[in-house]
């Protein structure tokens, strides 16, 4: 994911500069740089990641090369005037977690280099002040900067929230399966995934049986004469069932617990992060469903209900309870498997 950093270190008194981190705060920014020694203050407005040059902060920033040490998480600041301060920020990827880098002039950064130099080193962070700076780091090369540090007034933070966001999120190419078997298979525990935010449309999470083959189910925003609507939820599938996360990794249902975030999808592929309030994991009859695409079958198991349901390619929700051989589903496959979560190019079969 993207991160949002918020500059409040500016020249000012404190009282001046409150007001940026008050913004970060109610912009929902991932952290704020400030003077060093104040992150207690910060800490008494409420809960973000503090960086500064002080030990006590999150994240420690250096501006020396010479002085880059100690424990923690670091970070190494610097403003590109030249080739050789290109290669001074390659190398403190060695040894920070983030490197921060402003541009004397946007126009000649050299963000490619530093994104094919430090590409899963260090977490590359880049000053800008305005939205078009900003969209133009988070896109290059395709993937982009990590994050940026954003110089701007505190009614803009809000703003650059939006275009961080934007850039987090990836559309996903979704095939239409043909449904080859419906069965009934006992019972089992299974999760209901509730998260703090509404889900529209025909969107929903993937999950499955098998981590490179995973289907869309619809969300519960549907009404429906037999049970209230409950718009934050997926009721997913079994505990053992994998999930697509923002990260690109998968987790097994079972896995997750509040405050993390999960990957929301819609019937177009588009996606966007939630953060789970709760998990409730009950004893419910199951159903088994297979499905077939370009020769391929693949498999996911589901609580036996009329409320569950699976995503046509129109984006229309198909109940579980009524699913037939021949009806499409939308799902995404991928190609290997996974390790631990991570994909990995190797033969791995799931049955």
């Amino acid at each position: 994911m993207k991160e949002l950093w918020v500059r409040a270190d500016q020249n000012r008194p404190w009282d001046n500069r409150k007001k940026y981190v008050t913004s970060a705060l109610e912009s929902g920014a991932d952290a704020v740089l400030v003077k060093d020694g104040e992150g207690v203050k910060v800490r008494e407005l409420g809960r973000i990641k503090v960086v500064s040059g002080s030990e006590d902060a999150d994240v420690r920033l250096f501006k020396s090369f010479d002085e880059l040490r100690g424990k923690g998480v670091k970070a190494f600041y610097k403003v590109i005037k030249s080739k050789g301060d290109e290669e001074e920020i390659v190398s403190a990827g060695g040894r920070a977690e983030y490197v921060v880098v402003k541009a004397s002039d946007w126009k000649v950064i050299p963000l490619e280099n530093l994104i094919a130099a430090l590409r899963g080193k260090a977490r590359i962070i880049v000053e800008v002040s305005s939205l078009d700076e900003a969209r133009l780091a988070l896109e290059t090369l395709e993937v982009g900067c990590e994050g940026v540090l954003a110089d701007v007034k505190p009614g803009d933070v809000s703003r650059f929230r939006d275009v961080v966001d934007s850039a987090s999120t990836e559309k996903l190419p979704l095939s239409a399966a043909e449904v080859s078997d419906v069965k009934q298979v006992g019972m089992g525990d299974r999760v209901c995934v509730d998260t703090c935010s509404v889900f529209e449309g025909a969107e929903g999470m993937l999950v499955g049986s098998q981590s490179n083959a995973l289907f869309l189910v619809h969300a519960e925003n549907i009404e429906t004469p037999y049970v209230a609507q409950r718009p934050f939820r997926v009721n997913a599938g079994p505990v053992h069932a994998y999930t697509r996360m923002p990260d690109g990794k998968t987790r097994y249902l079972s896995e997750l617990s509040a405050g993390d975030s999960v990957l929301a999808v819609d019937a177009g592929g588009n996606t966007r992060g939630m953060v789970v309030g709760r998990l409730k994991i009950e004893r419910r009859p199951l159903i088994l469903v297979e499905a077939v695409f370009e020769g391929i079958r693949f498999k996911t198991i589901l609580q036996n209900a009329e409320t569950i349901r699976l995503v046509s390619p129109k984006g229309g929700a198909l109940s579980v309870a009524s699913l037939k051989r021949g009806d499409k589903v939308l799902v995404y496959l991928e190609d290997g498997g996974r390790h631990f979560g991570m994909k990995v190019e190797e033969t791995i079969e799931e049955k």
